[in-house]
């Protein structure tokens, strides 16, 4: 797929350094509860750690119990959905419109009005305060 910020893997792996490269370029998780925005709270946007691209509002963020920062919905337009079969599951991947980087995960299991769940690795997002 074609994105608005495009780079070679080369570019991104010297950008991002090795364990974020391994989340957003090479579709990694982090261990739970290891992340730092797992129990982050603050007003403000949470952003693609890749290219910096608004994802998530702060007041969208909820504690899920999962061990990752959890959203029950994105900023229209800036998350991009794909089928993902493997690990022998059938999940549907959050990578960002704009770079095409690796999030996490989203499930039809959130407890507020929207019941989605992004589950979202803190290594993939970066932090604006208000």
């Amino acid at each position: 797929m074609k994105y608005p910020v495009e780079k070679s893997e080369s570019q991104w792996k010297e950008e991002l350094g090795p364990d974020r490269y391994r989340i957003l370029r090479q579709k990694g998780t982090e261990f739970p509860h290891s992340g730092q925005f797992n129990l982050h709270y603050a007003k403000g946007t949470y952003c693609c750690g890749a290219c910096g691209e608004p994802l998530f509002e702060s007041n969208s963020k909820f504690d899920a119990h999962c061990g990752w920062p959890s959203f029950d919905e994105s900023i229209p337009g800036k998350v991009e959905y794909i089928q993902d079969r493997t690990h022998g599951m059938i999940r549907t991947e959050i990578v960002c419109a704009n770079c095409g980087s690796h999030l996490g995960h989203v499930f039809d299991d959130g407890p507020t009005d929207t019941g989605q769940r992004y589950c979202v690795n803190s290594l993939s997002i970066d932090f604006k305060d208000e």
